[in-house]
């Protein structure tokens, strides 16, 4: 062991500075805020793996806590339960459902909207059909199957309605899960279908059936081909918000920057190669909404997301009638 009394005063400083250097060297860094955030891994989850992969959460000191799920469904019961903080991607009628009977409500604070230019979902016809339009369904098409859960069979309906067919009159429905799609319309087990994207592109390339038309909500639902039909969008608990606002308001702001990358560079769309069942040739073709921060919805937007969430009710999707805006949520400005 030294004895400092014994050495100079220079020595003794130099002494002190390798300790403290070797002091620093050894503390760990500082931690990273971890945020459990749960991911159903689709083409609109994209602002979250761009937000990923380019360091968006590394800049604000945030370290994402991963759980993969497979649907909505789940994501909004680990929420709820208190296992998870915040949503790549939520489902808005699934979300603003549960919201009439929770205390920790629910909240987007980013929007996808879709329509025929910014698609999720299409309708497909059979090869062989003899269609080219909606309204050529009638009488031709009585097999029909729509993507799973009640937000997507209630819209199909809506769809096929506003051209003239009745269920149980003109054709079946059958509710089935959209993993099952490319394959049910290969093998001419229905004549048409409303699926959701990647399948729709899929389908389409590959000849497994037809396209018909896209973006089919806002053409016939909300009643304009311009209109956003916002069906999802990132989310956090209202816990979250509350108890962590700095790092709820990080979290925003690594998003902003990620759809603000989306919006001006196409080569974004290569993150959905290693984060999702995408095929890697069709990433640049596959449909993803137009992404929005809370903030930035216009008036007009603003009036299609209410329009939505009213259909919704009308079709008992939602249980009650809600005002939209009240779980839409600005965070980092």
């Amino acid at each position: 062991m030294v004895d400092i009394s014994l050495l100079t005063k220079a020595s003794r400083a130099l002494l002190c500075a390798a300790t403290l250097a070797g002091a620093m060297l050894s503390s760990p860094a500082s931690a990273l805020d971890q945020v459990k955030v749960g991911l159903f891994p689709v083409s609109s989850a994209l602002p979250f793996f761009v937000a990923l992969d380019k360091g968006y959460f590394k800049e604000q000191d945030i370290e994402p806590v991963v759980t993969r799920m497979a649907s909505s469904t789940l994501i909004i019961g680990a929420m709820l339960a208190g296992d998870l903080e915040t949503a790549a991607v939520l489902v808005t009628t699934e979300g603003l459902n549960v919201n009439l009977r929770t205390p920790n409500p629910i909240l987007y604070f980013s929007l996808n909207g879709q329509n025929e230019q910014n698609r999720q979902e299409t309708f497909v016809a059979r090869n062989g059909l003899d269609v080219a339009s909606m309204k050529d369904l009638k009488g031709k098409a009585t097999k029909i199957m729509a993507a799973s859960g009640p937000a997507n069979v209630a819209f199909a309906r809506a769809v096929l309605k506003a051209n003239g067919m009745e269920e149980g009159k003109d054709y079946t429905l059958t509710d089935l899960a959209v993993n099952l799609h490319a394959g049910a319309m290969q093998a001419g087990t229905f004549d048409a279908g409303f699926t959701l994207e990647p399948v729709g592109t899929i389908l389409k390339k590959s000849g497994g059936a037809k396209e018909i038309e896209g973006g089919v909500i806002a053409t016939y639902v909300l009643g304009r081909k311009d209109a956003l039909a916002f069906a999802a969008g990132g989310a956090m608990t209202t816990k979250f918000t509350k108890e962590r606002p700095d790092v709820a308001k990080r979290w925003a702001a690594a998003y902003r920057k990620a759809l603000s990358d989306i919006a001006s560079d196409p080569t974004t769309r290569d993150y959905l190669k290693n984060n999702t069942q995408v095929p890697p040739d069709l990433v640049r073709e596959v449909g993803i909404p137009k992404f929005f921060m809370a903030d930035q919805l216009s008036a007009e937007s603003k009036r299609d997301f209410q329009a939505y969430v009213d259909f919704a009710v009308t079709q008992g999707v939602i249980k009650e009638k809600l005002d939209a805006s009240k779980f839409v949520i600005t965070l980092d400005k």
